[in-house]
C-alpha cells in the first residue's frame, strides 16, 4: 500500500512540474491514404408480364329445366300405374342430367391475355477510392515524428510540445 501512495505521490509532482505549450513543425511529407469504399446503386425499370386469366361462363339452367319436363313426359308414357309415376321421375332426372350437358357443354371457361407491368430492380457495387487521411511526417527541433491526420496539412504543422523534468 506504501508503494502505491508513493507512485501516486511522484506522479502527482510530476505533472505539477511539467510544461506544455504550441509551437510550429516543420512538414516534410504528407502522403495520402486511400481507402476502397462501396457506394452501391440500384437501377429499377417496369417490364410488361403477360399472364393468362381465366372466366368461367355463366351456368345456363334452361337445357336441365328442358331435359327435365321431356323426360318426364316419355316417362310417364312408359309404364302403369305406380310405375309410371316411378318412370316419369326417372325419365325426369335422366332427361335434366342429359339436357344440362347438353346446354353447358361448351361452357368451359374463356382465358384471356393481359399485360401487367411489374418493376424489376438490380444493385450494382460501385466501388470508390478516396482519400480517407495523411501520413505526415514533421520536423520538430531537429527531430523527426510521424502522424496520421483527418485532413492534408500545410507546410507548417502546430503541434503540442510537454517539457518535463526526468
Amino acid at each position: 500500500m506504501r508503494k502505491i501512495l508513493i507512485g501516486i505521490t511522484m506522479l502527482m509532482l510530476t505533472q505539477s512540474n511539467a510544461n506544455a505549450f504550441e509551437a510550429v513543425a516543420k512538414v516534410v511529407s504528407a502522403s495520402p491514404i486511400y481507402e476502397t469504399v462501396n457506394h452501391p446503386t440500384q437501377e429499377c425499370w417496369t417490364e410488361n408480364q403477360q399472364t393468362t386469366q381465366y372466366v368461367p361462363q355463366p351456368y345456363n339452367p334452361a337445357g336441365a329445366l328442358i331435359g327435365g319436363l321431356a323426360g318426364g313426359l316419355i316417362g310417364s308414357t312408359v309404364g302403369q300405374g305406380t310405375g309410371k309415376v316411378a318412370a316419369a321421375a326417372g325419365g325426369a332426372v335422366l332427361g335434366a342430367i342429359t339436357g344440362d350437358r347438353l346446354a353447358n357443354q361448351y361452357a368451359a371457361a374463356s382465358s384471356y391475355t393481359a399485360s401487367t407491368p411489374v418493376q424489376r430492380c438490380k444493385q450494382f457495387d460501385n466501388y470508390v477510392t478516396v482519400a480517407s487521411g495523411y501520413s505526415v511526417t514533421y520536423e520538430y527541433e531537429g527531430q523527426l515524428f510521424k502522424t496520421t491526420l483527418p485532413y492534408k496539412p500545410g507546410n507548417e504543422l502546430r503541434v503540442n510540445v510537454a517539457v518535463s523534468p526526468r
